[in-house]
């Protein structure tokens, strides 16, 4: 650029040169004869074309610079365009980087990294060094705490369910598997009861939180976000009718990470209620299993649930499987029927390889029906006649059958929504779509079998 203008600068300088009219003198007295030299001559003795000639090359001078500039930092420029038009959104790995100077000692933004940018798009109204994009569950005390024991004294897991008052032992049972010094307990109370839990001795070291007569799923999308359980290695998601003579928590991590699993759940004891696949039964020999060898599930069938299959019972999820799985979760169905076909995806690898059934530590699923709130199994009384006989009679109501057809139709809608999704975003590639199919015919049979 800088030969370029000095270029320039050289012809401006013998046009005004030859402005002069010594010098136009000088050309003409010359012996040297230049092609065309007429021209200039004629051209010298007009001011006026000087000017001209002389404002074309200034404004070409300042268009090439211009267009240099422009060129050098086009990739900024465009970058800066894009930025003033991106929506705020969570990608699926929860988080945008901002997080860096959380609980160190010093917040000065020289430690922040170079991707702060991405801090500033989130919340650019206040200083980048400010920006926390996590948070965690733990409880803080209203007086001075030592720092240090407090992060040292951070649980590593969370279990998490849904629970009434009518299950209190039973969840009591479960609870006492789980080690104080490495869970944080979180209770969802859909009955609306929390006072009577707290003669429990962990119930307060535990998080209660109430909405009457919601599931797990409605509760974990609304209070599990990856961002606020990102201090979690492993998170559980269970049930309350389980029973867990032949469990610990401990002990089943430990399987768990040796088989390189990202998403799994412990084997179901066959003397279980309800067992809906065969691949979550225990196998007494096994330590744990990834699949499962029938008549139709042969080694080379990989659909699910020959294999990369779990239950919504009592599902563990790693932190990286979580943040993929919570984005999963619909908001409106909220019993999560369906998305035991689809978890496989989160499996951050093959699911056949990634996702899979621990026998060595196993429980028992119960079957006790609940989620229906205070009014399940209670008699309601006619109100047509207040001295009719039927205000003592009654008669009996279930919910349970409500919830059930509720259920099915959930699966459905689920699985419709994937296929259209599949539909909508023709950048997305299926890794098991030979498999599609199949499994989709297989969700639909058990829809319909469980809605009669």
């Amino acid at each position: 650029m800088r030969d370029d203008s000095a270029s320039v600068l050289g012809i401006w300088g013998s046009f005004r040169q030859c402005a002069s009219p010594s010098v136009c003198s000088d050309l003409q007295q010359s012996d040297y004869k230049l092609p065309g030299a007429s021209k200039w001559r004629r051209l010298c003795q007009q001011p006026k074309y000087v000017s001209c000639v002389a404002l074309a090359l200034g404004l070409i001078l300042i268009l090439s610079t211009v267009l240099v500039n422009e060129q050098m930092h086009m990739s900024s420029f465009l970058d800066r365009v894009a930025a003033s038009f991106k929506t705020e959104g969570l990608s699926v790995n929860g988080t945008d980087g901002c997080d860096a100077s959380r609980n160190l000692s010093s917040n000065s933004s020289s430690d922040l990294p170079d991707n702060s940018s991405s801090c500033r798009q989130a919340a650019d109204d206040i200083p980048r060094g400010m920006v926390v994009a996590t948070t965690d569950l733990e409880m803080r005390s209203l007086y001075e705490e030592d720092e240090k024991k407090l992060q040292k004294a951070k649980k590593k897991n969370l279990l998490a369910m849904a629970v009434g008052i009518e299950q209190k032992q039973v969840v009591n049972d479960i609870v006492q598997k789980f080690p104080l010094n490495s869970f944080t307990i979180m209770l969802f109370h859909y009955d609306g009861i929390v006072d009577q839990w707290q003669d429990l001795a962990w119930s307060n070291q535990s998080l209660h939180i109430v909405a009457l007569h919601q599931t797990k799923w409605w509760y974990a999308k609304r209070f599990m976000h990856p961002d606020i359980v990102d201090q979690y290695n492993y998170i559980f998601l269970w049930d309350e009718d389980l029973g867990v003579e032949h469990f610990h928590a401990d002990r089943y991590l430990k399987i768990m990470e040796a088989e390189g699993l990202e998403i799994s759940q412990p084997a179901l004891d066959p003397a279980s209620v309800d067992i809906h696949h065969r691949i979550t039964r225990r196998h007494p020999r096994l330590i744990a299993h990834k699949a499962i060898y029938t008549k139709t599930c042969t080694p080379k069938n990989k659909a699910v649930p020959c294999t990369g299959y779990v239950e919504v019972m009592a599902p563990v999820f790693s932190k990286a499987a979580w943040k993929c799985v919570w984005h999963m979760i619909q908001n409106d169905l909220i019993h999560g029927w369906g998305m035991d076909f689809k978890i496989g995806y989160c499996a951050q690898g093959l699911r056949s390889e990634k996702v899979g059934v621990i026998d060595a530590e196993y429980i028992l699923h119960k079957g006790i029906p609940s989620l229906g709130g205070p009014h399940v199994n209670k008699t309601i009384l006619t109100q047509e006649d207040s001295n009719s006989v039927n205000h003592k009679i009654g008669s009996l109501h279930d919910p349970r059958q409500e919830v059930r057809k509720k259920s099915s139709q959930e699966m459905l809608a689920f699985q419709n929504r994937w296929e259209q999704a599949v539909r909508d975003d023709p950048t997305w590639m299926d890794p098991y779509a030979k498999y599609a199919k199949v499994e989709m015919d297989h969700i639909n049979n058990r829809a319909v079998g469980a809605m009669h």
